[in-house]
């Protein structure tokens, strides 16, 4: 599988939004995968979890949603290598005090570069055709997107 996952690496350059999700079931691994393209790739990967949510703890809840796309961009520069950025534990993306449109901002970030985010949501239907969920409905961070801009790679139990 990580064979397939570098070409299409390679491949996506050409296209105008350069964004590859990883999407599976839970503990159907994602993030073991980014984890075998950041080895052979030499990148690492950046946690937005644990990176952008220890610099948003240090301010003020009020300026968080001003900062966060500033300093995520700032963690995404010391962390890609070349035109590769690999992502994960990106939920902390989804949190509505962010008054973030998470996969838009992934999109913008694949459009200088190729990125490699593991989705932590689903997809409904399939890679041509499908939906891509975050949290169930009625959840407050519920999301719901179209596959539009987006290369999926969907891994199977």
């Amino acid at each position: 599988m990580i064979e397939k996952l570098e070409r299409l690496v390679d491949e996506v350059g050409a296209l105008h939004s350069k964004l590859i999700l990883l999407i599976g079931p839970p503990h159907s691994g994602k993030t073991a995968l980014l984890q075998a393209l950041s080895a052979k790739r030499d990148v690492k990967p950046l946690n937005v979890g644990a990176e952008l949510g220890g610099r948003l703890a240090a301010m003020p809840q009020r300026n968080r949603h001003l900062q966060t796309t500033t300093i995520l961009r700032e963690l995404a520069d010391r962390h890609s290598i070349g035109d590769l950025l690999l992502l994960d534990n990106i939920e902390l993306l989804f949190d509505r005090s962010l008054q973030l449109d998470p996969l838009e901002l992934l999109k913008r970030h694949a459009h200088a570069k190729c990125v490699v985010a593991v989705w932590p949501g689903e997809l409904q239907g399939d890679t041509r055709a499908g939906r891509l969920t975050y949290a169930g409905m009625g959840h407050p961070e519920h999301q719901d997107y179209s596959l539009a801009g987006l290369v999926p790679f969907e891994i199977q139990e």
